[in-house]
């Protein structure tokens, strides 16, 4: 955008604006990890089980039919859908997120995405059919829906709201934020839609 700018007593100059906003939501990144497509769930409260292994085959010897396995930074993760307690075999825990809202749906998505950003930076508002869960690595997260806005600290993890509930996702620390973000939505529909969010 161009804005004619005057200043008395001066010659007239142009000055290029750029949208703070614009540069910061489009600094927030989004990279899925790992997914898997299932057709049933496990009955019961759900719960998303973090922990980390030694090696990609120990990983995947423990992750069942809800498990993700996925390397990142060095190491190697497994999060796995199970009910409340129960321990990957073999893996360091890390942390345990849950309960997650169900939904109904043929088939489900399971995925875990990577996302953050510097300081400041943010997601446009948008929505999921289905859950979301998060796990701050490093940084302050933000998740701002119709029920408020909620701040994680690296260490920590939250279940969001259910499906289709309006939110936008920032860095509300001073330095960068990595988070994972752990899904459980309706397969057969749009993975994120745009939102409106006052």
């Amino acid at each position: 955008m161009m804005k004619r700018t005057l200043i008395a007593g001066s010659i007239p100059t142009l000055l290029v604006l750029t949208s703070l906003a614009l540069a910061q939501q489009s600094s927030f990144f989004v990279k899925p990890l790992a997914e898997r497509k299932v057709t049933e769930l496990l009955g019961g409260d759900l719960f998303w089980h973090l922990a980390t292994f030694d090696t990609k085959d120990q990983a995947h010897q423990a992750a069942g039919p809800y498990g993700l396995v996925a390397e990142y930074e060095g190491k190697v993760w497994l999060f796995r859908l199970a009910q409340a307690g129960e321990d990957a075999k073999g893996g360091t825990k890390v942390a345990e997120i849950g309960p997650v809202p169900r939904i109904p749906a043929k088939e489900y998505l399971l995925r875990v995405n990577e996302a953050g950003g510097p300081q400041g930076s943010a997601t446009a508002a948008h929505t999921h059919p289905g859950s979301e869960a998060f796990y701050v690595l490093r940084g302050e997260l933000s998740q701002k829906t119709p029920h408020g806005i909620t701040r994680l600290a690296a260490g920590q993890s939250m279940v969001g709201h259910g499906g289709d509930t309006p939110m936008a996702v920032s860095n509300s620390g001073s330095g960068d934020l990595r988070e994972f973000a752990l899904f459980i939505v309706d397969a057969g529909r749009p993975f994120s839609s745009p939102a409106q969010l006052d």
